[in-house]
């Protein structure tokens, strides 16, 4: 996965460990493990409770991803948007914290402290 790679490089996480520790957590307090596909009202669908506007960066950051928002019901494609998403917008040296954070909150989510309670369920669901 090449964008696993590229994560690592300006990440404190190794890529295939905790991030995919951190992305089966984010399945389990996202969806239910797949079981709620669309959440937030509406807002949000597939897997990782994806907004259509955290779709479109992804897609803007990483074009040769393609689909269409409706393809963030599919477990391997939505993995593959936060991914892109992380690595626009995590910051440097970012750790598993700041990676659920910045899903939960945005660019600047790992900064919020709205984010924190999401932190909590996502370390408790890591174990």
């Amino acid at each position: 996965m090449i964008a696993a790679v590229f994560l690592s490089m300006v990440m404190s996480v190794p890529p295939t460990v905790s991030t995919d520790r951190l992305l089966d957590a984010m399945y389990t307090v996202e969806s239910s493990r797949g079981k709620v596909l669309v959440g937030d009202g509406g807002k949000a669908i597939g897997p990782y409770q994806i907004w259509y506007r955290y779709w479109q960066d992804a897609v803007e950051y990483d074009p040769s991803i393609g689909g269409s928002y409706r393809d963030c019901m599919r477990k391997d494609y939505a993995e593959r948007i936060v991914w892109a998403y992380w690595c626009r917008y995590a910051p440097q040296g970012a750790t598993v914290q700041d990676l659920a954070r910045v899903h939960n909150g945005g660019c600047r989510g790992h900064k919020n402290s709205n984010t924190l309670g999401y932190w909590n369920k996502i370390r408790k669901a890591m174990g």
